[in-house]
């Protein structure tokens, strides 16, 4: 069978697995729109908290950008893994046995202030907003190479289907088919991840393969590292970042990982306390099985990437002679190849003389074409990418239209809103939000895991202070966490927004910390004015202050309520 009709067949009936599952779950209330009635078991809420967080991003390009950067890319790994131990240690069961839907509903509760409520969700928005742009670009890729289609048409389909089973299942349908998404992510990244390492390396582990010997009687890292030099890029185990910056990047992406709403609010999908710890711990097993494999996927895509290219010798290949994957992905735009001394070789280098642009977004994706695996596990891959970027945008549209839904109409304009009423303003707000998704999509401000970075900088300066401070300090009150998550938002984002949109260069950046890491800053910021703001006001009343002694007790079940 042809690789078009294997990848229609894939990517089709992972759709109708998808949508099958959306209307089998269809969400009948509130409880179940916003948290899958609180009945999911443990070990399926891994799975689906795993297929929510393991985004486009961590499938399509995480491997990317390691293989790119090298060491450098491990802030990457090192941040996004940490933090959900730091999320599964130090917030989900307290969060959960306070028994709230949603982050803003926790902040408004704890901190007794509609003020806090409308503050956390306009965070939530901007954080979730920046979130899913990394998503719905990372459709448009995955479509643009195996639909035939441009990339921005590629977005548009991406939001077609998510408006479908996040709008009619709200989280129990996004529940089930994060599920099933989960089982094909992980089916086709690991299945090409042992294809390439038995190829390259002859062991069937990714895991333990970069430092398998290859022919040349070199490690698989040594080689990265000697064919970079030669070809003028950074040593691969070297990188080029500062401490400091690989430092708070690192920082921000755990801080933000544990303050995103949309995998917070996961743990309110269990039955009991004990069952938010528990499919904490399946979730963190379900992403490790992929976490562990990207070292390895990334190293073994650059050295075939390099050596299919360059040939052997380095010296430039006859493109006449390169394989047909080469065409098929300068026909989506994301591989140019300039013949710069019209001798009809492409040689890439990073010197004057490199003649081949590379989106780093594509690596996981091609890698199977690359390698010359079999079509099925090309159209696997095609399916699973898709999967892990439609998993995490509807999750993320869930929160969007949750928090203007519960959170701002029901909780603070309109108090006396029906449930039907409510569910009513949560689908229409996810396809305000699915429409909006769709224009960052089209117009991104960077590549898709730089873009998600920027998402998770703007969560650890603001709303994870304020979860942090809410459940351990009884001192903090309304005015320390408004003041803190106003200070530490503001300031991330305008660091952004100028370094990614007004044109502020790397040598302008403060202490030489990229905009990826400047959300430590920002938390930082945010503790010390919320400390500060707090010690010169009064503290909170006797009853909150009981409340954040009663959570941090490791007994009840901490039903989720939407009152």
């Amino acid at each position: 069978m042809s690789l078009d009709a294997l990848t229609f067949l894939f990517i089709g009936g992972s759709f109708a697995l998808y949508i099958g599952i959306a209307i089998w779950a269809r969400a009948g209330s509130t409880k179940e729109f916003y948290v899958a009635g609180g009945g999911v078991p443990p070990i399926a809420n891994g799975m689906a908290t795993a297929a929510d967080w393991m985004s486009a991003a961590s499938f399509i390009s995480l491997a990317g950008i390691v293989s790119f950067v090298g060491r450098d890319a491990s802030a990457y790994l090192m941040g996004w893994t940490g933090g959900y131990v730091l999320l599964a240690m130090l917030l989900a069961p307290y969060l959960r046995k306070f028994g709230k839907f949603t982050v803003p509903d926790f902040i408004g509760d704890r901190y007794y202030s509609n003020t806090a409520r409308t503050i956390a969700v306009i965070c939530t928005i901007i954080i979730s907003f920046t979130y899913v742009a990394g998503q719905m670009r990372g459709v448009g890729i995955v479509f643009s190479r195996y639909l035939h289609v441009d990339i921005n048409t590629g977005v548009v389909i991406g939001m077609a289907i998510v408006f479908f089973y996040a709008v009619l299942g709200g989280m129990k349908g996004i529940t089930y088919t994060q599920v099933a998404q989960y089982c094909v992510l992980i089916l086709a990244f690991m299945v090409p991840a042992i294809f390439l390492s038995l190829q390259v390396t002859g062991h069937l582990l990714p895991q333990t393969a970069l430092g398998a010997t290859l022919d040349s009687g070199q490690s698989v890292l040594a080689t990265l590292d000697q064919l970079s030099v030669e070809l003028g890029f950074a040593q691969y185990t070297a990188g080029s970042k500062t401490t400091i910056d690989l430092f708070f990047m690192t920082f921000a992406l755990m801080a933000g990982t544990a303050g995103l709403p949309h995998v917070i609010v996961r743990f309110f999908t269990v039955p009991r306390v004990k069952d938010a710890r528990a499919s904490a711990g399946w979730a963190l097993i379900f992403i490790a099985i992929l976490y562990t494999s990207v070292p390895g996927v990334a190293g073994f895509g650059r050295v075939n990437l390099i050596q299919t290219v360059n040939g052997v010798e380095n010296t430039g290949r006859e493109y006449s002679q390169i394989p047909d994957w080469f065409a098929r992905w300068e026909n989506t735009g994301l591989i140019k190849w300039e013949d710069k001394n019209n001798d009809g070789k492409v040689f890439y280098s990073k010197t004057e003389e490199n003649e081949l642009t590379v989106n780093r977004d594509i690596m996981v994706l091609a890698n199977p074409e690359i390698a010359q695996l079999p079509n099925w596990v090309i159209a696997l891959v095609a399916a699973g990418a898709v999967a892990a970027a439609l998993s995490t945008a509807a999750g993320l549209l869930l929160v969007i239209s949750t928090s203007i839904s519960h959170d701002l109409m029901k909780k603070t304009i309109n108090p006396n809103l029906s449930e039907k009423q409510e569910l009513l303003y949560a689908r229409g707000a996810a396809v305000v939000a699915i429409l909006v998704a769709g224009w960052f999509g089209v117009n991104p401000p960077g590549f898709v895991a730089q873009v998600v970075a920027l998402a998770f900088g703007l969560a650890a300066s603001s709303v994870f202070p304020a979860i942090l401070m809410g459940i351990f300090s009884r001192r903090m009150n309304t005015a320390g966490a408004v003041s803190g998550m106003v200070a530490g938002i503001a300031v991330t984002l305008a660091y952004i927004v100028y370094f990614k949109f007004l044109g502020g260069t790397s040598d302008q950046w403060i202490m030489g910390i990229s905009p990826e890491g400047f959300g430590t800053v920002g938390m930082i910021l945010n503790f010390i004015v919320a400390k500060i703001v707090s010690s010169m006001t009064a503290e909170p009343p006797a009853e909150i202050q009981q409340i954040v002694e009663d959570i941090r007790i490791p007994r009840g079940a901490g039903a989720a309520s939407s009152h």
